[in-house]
């Protein structure tokens, strides 16, 4: 490998639930996973003078790695967020790049440009601006062919992920990478943030007898890694054997949200509209597998759940008596318009809304699961499952099962931790920054 970094609950159950996450979080501090004193007065000093400058890859490519992909032909996996800095498209600075054959370019779902809907095929087409060809990665073909490799030197992805296990992106650059690695073309990542930082690993670690599109690879729902140091763990533990490059974002570190990066927020996908709906994804994301709406079809999706016969106001209620830390849930109604999912489309909607009063304690998994819990018990026979997805991105059946049987968020979240230290023993052997 080459590399240039190298129903009802008992109220007996509200405050275990909280104590356990505090004491998972005096944990991590305690063990290196919040930053020491002196990086924490570094990080108020940093936000007090202004977010940080990051350079993604793409610019720290042509910058002063460009031997990696000069006077070779070149395919890139990219979207509307492959972007440098100051917002000049990828694809424009490697056609305009001196040395640098652009040849194809392939697109993962959404499209490359970001608008499509989720699981809708994405056909193959022409880039108008630069007429070179758009080989698609999300219908029929997940996982480029030979052909589509054919006379390709260098395959080069540039997609910006968002730190959850659900999101497809860094299981396309997965397969891309297998095919990279059998047709005997080099693969390069270049790199962007985790917008959600890097210093906390949340949730259970998927069961590989669930393995999808949704979840390839047993890494948990909130990894703290970014695409590069996902291609590297990937590449070594998984036997991808790809001749893999990384070319890091400069000036990221893993304390850094992606609002303290400098860099502008450009949705991934249609239903990502902001750094807050990504920061409660790996939580409410999981709702995709109910009869709720996850909010797509607003301005907030991911943000609150709800349902037309849903009772908010008593569904926050016995949220906050959990006192989960860094958040409070408040009673919303809010009506989905045109969703996606197709969930309740013109139909007002009660639900609750998920409020971060402190990210750096937050759980966005532990607040899902309790939500889960909750809406499950108010629910009784309305409840529906949409078990093979909600299976799917829960990376296992015992999560549905265990609410099924009325077990406790607490009973539930204790069960996560071995194989997740499991995991962040291994994730160590990867990280860049």
């Amino acid at each position: 490998m080459q590399d240039i970094c190298s129903q009802d609950m008992p109220q007996r159950h509200w405050l275990p639930l909280a104590a356990l996450l505090t004491l998972a979080f005096a944990t991590a501090v305690l063990t290196g996973c919040e930053p020491a004193a002196e990086e924490r007065a570094s990080a108020a000093a940093s936000r007090a003078a202004g977010a940080a400058r990051v350079r993604p890859g793409i610019e720290v490519l042509l910058d002063d790695s460009s031997h990696l992909v000069r006077g070779r032909r070149v395919g890139l996996i990219t979207n509307q967020t492959g972007v440098s800095s100051d917002g000049v498209s990828s694809i424009d600075l490697l056609v305009a790049a001196d040395g640098i054959e652009l040849v194809k370019l392939f697109a993962p779902e959404h499209g490359i440009r970001g608008a499509a809907p989720p699981g809708e095929v994405i056909e193959n087409a022409v880039d108008e601006p630069t007429g070179l060809p758009i080989l698609s990665l999300y219908g029929d073909t997940r996982k480029p062919t030979p052909t589509m490799l054919a006379g390709l030197d260098a395959l080069v992805f540039d997609v910006q992920d968002i730190g959850t296990r659900y999101y497809t992106y860094v299981y396309t650059m997965a397969l891309a990478m297998e095919a990279a690695a059998e047709a005997g073309v080099r693969f390069i990542v270049l790199d962007r943030p985790n917008p959600l930082g890097g210093d906390h690993v949340q949730g259970n670690v998927l069961d590989p007898q669930f393995a999808s599109f949704v979840g390839m690879y047993p890494i948990p729902m909130r990894h703290g890694m970014t695409a590069g140091e996902l291609a590297r763990l990937f590449n070594q533990e998984y036997g991808l054997d790809a001749e893999l490059a990384v070319v890091p974002a400069s000036g990221w570190e893993r304390r850094l949200w992606f609002d303290e990066t400098g860099l502008s927020w450009l949705p991934p996908s249609p239903n990502m509209p902001s750094l807050e709906s990504a920061t409660h994804y790996p939580g409410t994301c999981l709702f995709e597998g109910t009869n709720l709406s996850v909010g797509r079809g607003t301005d907030a999706a991911f943000q609150q759940v709800g349902a037309p016969w849903l009772d908010g106001p008593q569904l926050a209620e016995r949220l906050n008596r959990y006192e989960l830390p860094g958040i409070r849930f408040e009673p919303v109604t809010f009506t989905p318009r045109d969703p996606a999912d197709g969930k309740y489309n013109g139909v007002a909607v009660q639900g609750v809304r998920f409020v971060v009063t402190d990210r750096r304690t937050y759980d966005p998994t532990a607040a899902g699961v309790a939500a889960l819990v909750e809406a499950r018990a108010l629910t009784g026979d309305r409840w529906e499952w949409r078990a093979d997805h909600f299976d799917r991105l829960a990376g296992t059946d015992q999560l549905r099962l265990q609410i099924e049987g009325r077990r406790s968020p607490s009973e539930i979240l204790s069960g996560w931790a071995e194989p997740r230290n499991s995991f962040q023993r291994i994730r160590e052997r990867y990280l860049l920054y």
